[in-house]
């Protein structure tokens, strides 16, 4: 085949390059990431730069008196966690004052951060879909990876499906980067496609049997026959769509496989190294809804000064001495949560940065872990294009409805909606 060149993605001849765009030759089809040259050969149509989300998830909150400004609006005074972090003021929202209505349970409402859906007293209420899941849904099949769900110890998510199902999470940073970068045998790749053409014909033969049904039902039973025949379509769609992925060429990066940080309890340095694979498959467009979820490890995190359980400090009952342990181990969390910011803005893309095209939410369920309170949780949003530096500072007592920000986000990534589970409309101020 003829080499593709940088050069050939210009509009000297004309061409232009759709986001599907695929180079072809000697029986080999390689697809390509989104490249900045597909907006400017388009730039007089309505294409532009695709929108992403990334949600880090915390597990045991942050100490509010630190990371919460004492001012509201633009020029508010850096809280002890922001004042590093000064440099991305204008790229970055602080929110306060805000929560998921009827949300509480203390730690089970971790399944809540991203569905906003009460867990009940018992913890055995059904989940509903996370906002995640909701644009991987209806946007997921432009990429390789509809969503990306990772963590740092275990299984354990914040992403549900439609169903209520969790979601498991990819722990291993490695694992990560091998499943966006290296390709499968091609073995592999014929048994994945076997199974998912053999899981299109079942949903054909369900599809089948429904429809015959139909004739002998009430008005009723045949609306309900139409969402499941719509789900039943929604999924060979999607199956579809993956077969076809499998086929395809993994994108290449110039980059070594990352190394698994070994201690289960050094939470900052597997922070900081899934976030530099998850900046890779941002800039790859291998997904564009991804989420990172930090649990609340039980050992002391490797960070200098401290010497007690990480979640033994976050349940410190206003002891000086854990405090000032805890505010070492949480403003490591947002130091790396900033250079996770400053990596996508250094990235260009089309007219703008990565970060401008990448809503980047970091939140908990926990507003207070000590006495496991879910009011008040504690919010930092960045990117997106939206317009930040300012601190939006909503009612301690009488919270603002979380969900609203994950309608504004849903609206920004291309989903045509107005509420999401609780939500009164968009987030306030939020321009």
């Amino acid at each position: 085949m003829q080499p593709i060149h940088r050069a050939d993605l210009s509009n000297s001849n004309g061409r232009t390059l759709s986001r599907r765009a695929v180079l072809r030759g000697a029986g080999v089809a390689m697809s390509l990431p989104w490249l900045s040259a597909m907006d400017r050969l388009l730039a007089s149509s309505a294409v532009s730069s695709p929108q992403r989300f990334v949600a880090i998830t915390l597990g045991l909150g942050l100490h509010q008196e630190n990371w919460k400004p004492k001012q509201s609006g633009r020029d508010y005074e850096p809280s002890l966690y922001l004042r590093n972090l000064m440099d991305m003021r204008n790229d970055m929202t602080i929110i306060s004052g805000s929560s998921h209505p009827g949300v509480g349970g203390g730690h089970r409402a971790e399944a809540s951060i991203l569905t906003a859906s009460s867990q009940g007293s018992s913890g055995r209420a059904r989940n509903t879909i996370s906002v995640d899941q909701l644009m991987a849904k209806h946007l997921g099949e432009a990429t390789r990876f509809p969503s990306l769900v990772l963590s740092g110890n275990g299984s354990d998510s914040p992403c549900y499906t439609e169903n209520g199902a969790m979601i498991p999470a990819m722990s291993s940073p490695r694992a990560f980067f091998e499943q966006l970068f290296v390709d499968d045998s091609r073995a592999s790749r014929q048994l994945q496609s076997k199974r998912l053409q053999q899981g299109a014909s079942i949903m054909d033969l369900v599809g089948e049997d429904a429809r015959s049904l139909q004739r002998e039902l009430g008005a009723g039973d045949r609306d309900r026959l139409d969402i499941f025949f719509t789900s039943v379509r929604d999924l060979e769609k999607r199956m579809q769509e993956s077969e076809v992925w499998t086929h395809r060429p993994k994108p290449k990066v110039d980059v070594p496989p990352p190394t698994d940080v070994g201690s289960p309890n050094d939470l900052i340095a597997k922070q900081r190294t899934m976030c530099d694979v998850i900046r890779l498959a941002l800039m790859t467009d291998s997904s564009r809804f991804i989420t990172f979820h930090l649990g609340g490890a039980g050992g002391v995190v490797p960070v200098k000064g401290v010497d007690e359980g990480y979640h033994s400090l976050s349940h410190h009952g206003m002891d000086e001495e854990k405090l000032e342990q805890l505010a070492l181990v949480e403003a490591a969390i947002i130091e790396e949560w900033g250079s996770f910011l400053r990596q996508l803005k250094s990235v260009n893309e089309g007219s703008g940065s990565l970060l401008n095209n990448t809503s980047v939410l970091l939140t908990s369920n926990l507003g207070n872990a000590s006495n496991h309170d879910n009011r008040n949780m504690p919010v930092l949003f960045a990117g997106g294009g939206f317009a930040h530096g300012q601190h939006l500072a909503f009612d301690q007592q009488n919270n603002y409805p979380l969900p609203n920000l994950f309608v504004s986000v849903l609206q920004r990534v291309g989903l045509e909606t107005d509420s999401f589970a609780t939500s009164t409309g968009t987030m306030r101020g939020l321009n």
